[in-house]
């Protein structure tokens, strides 16, 4: 799976990337039809008790898996999109299995 990355209104951190990288590894180890995924990493200066955000979409057969959240850190954001991804990837699953 490929994993682009784009970094809106901070700095590019290879730490981040690879922690992202390995969580979405993970995610494409469990469910084998991923194809690539788009990531953004955003920091709102609006939002001073949080303002760390993640987006991801998931490309993979059918329409696209969107997943993005607001937390006070980088790898908490990280964690909770990964999450809400896991649980959207899970229904998805049983989809393909009904057919």
């Amino acid at each position: 799976m490929t994993v682009n990355f784009q970094y809106v209104n901070t700095d590019v951190s290879e730490t981040l990337s690879a922690f992202t990288t390995e969580k979405l590894e993970k995610l494409a180890d469990k469910f084998e039809f991923l194809i690539s995924a788009q990531v953004y990493i955003k920091h709102d200066d609006k939002d001073h008790e949080a303002g760390k955000i993640c987006n991801v979409e998931l490309s993979l057969p059918g329409p696209r898996i969107f997943a993005t959240s607001n937390e006070a850190s980088y790898e908490m954001a990280v964690n909770e999109t990964i999450s809400d991804l896991t649980r959207q990837l899970k229904k998805r699953k049983e989809i393909f299995k009904t057919h």
